[in-house]
């Protein structure tokens, strides 16, 4: 008896499955929280070194993310219209000026198609919303001109046509610019007028057409003259498009000149 109360006790030691603490899901929290802070480093690194535009343009979603979209038309602000493949404007107020101005670029498509004499250059006018403002330009073609070959000498029909675009852009308080264009064919003479002086001289004729037929006093803002070095058409330097006189309504916010700098039709 006194043998079998001396036998040591037998003990049973379960033991229980599962990780400890080391191997747990706390660390998924932490480098869930890891990514997370590296992602938003990243796009702050993003947005410093972008331009002053983009900033900008960031900044506006945030104060007012509506204004990237328009639900009347079903798209928001970089959705197509029938003046331009693209819209720029993120500032609300920068877009209704572009809403404005491709008012006045239909008005003058429509008045263009008004007048049976302008059958032949009409087409030949392009109207478009570009980053700087409303472009419109005058494109010489292979069967109608709006100059006397090698002149600044304005065609009648082309008179008609600037008279019908100053008297829409005059509606508006914007700024205007007129530039001359060239294609890439040498015009030399004794005196030393070139390419550049012919570019200059259209800017100029389109601008005194212009500011008789309907723009405001001070309303021109400048006239430029490339030549042929913002060619059109760059894989032929010598295509007709390239010569062309370009006028510009500027938007009146600060635009950005990275942006203008690329613009195929520069």
């Amino acid at each position: 008896m006194n043998d079998f109360n001396n036998e040591a006790p037998i003990r049973i030691v379960r033991k229980k499955k599962g990780h400890g603490g080391a191997h747990g899901g706390a660390w998924k929290v932490a480098y869930a929280d890891f990514v997370t802070a590296m992602m938003a480093l990243f796009i702050v690194l993003w947005i410093v070194g972008q331009s002053k535009q983009v900033k900008q343009f960031v900044a506006n979603y945030f104060k007012d993310p509506g204004a990237f979209f328009d639900n009347t038309k079903g798209g928001g602000i970089f959705s197509g219209s029938n003046l331009v493949g693209q819209e720029f404007a993120v500032d609300p107020a920068l877009k209704r000026e572009q809403e404005e101005m491709k008012k006045i670029g239909d008005a003058i498509r429509e008045g263009l198609a008004q007048d049976p004499s302008l059958s032949l250059l009409k087409n030949q006018v392009t109207i478009q919303i570009v980053q700087e403002g409303l472009r419109i330009e005058l494109l010489e073609g292979t069967n109608a001109f709006f100059f006397d070959v090698g002149t600044a000498t304005l065609k009648p029909a082309a008179r008609k046509i600037l008279q019908i675009i100053a008297a829409q852009i005059g509606k508006l308080p914007n700024k205007v610019v007129v530039e001359g264009h060239t294609d890439s064919r040498p015009y030399s003479r004794l005196d030393g007028y070139t390419n550049f002086e012919l570019s200059a001289d259209r800017a100029n004729s389109a601008r005194r057409v212009l500011v008789t037929s309907g723009l405001k006093p001070g309303q021109m803002d400048e006239i430029r003259g490339y030549a042929d070095k913002r060619l059109r058409d760059i894989r032929d330097p010598y295509d007709v498009t390239n010569r062309r006189v370009s006028i510009i309504v500027k938007n009146e916010g600060p635009v950005s000149n990275e942006t203008n700098a690329s613009h195929p039709s520069r």
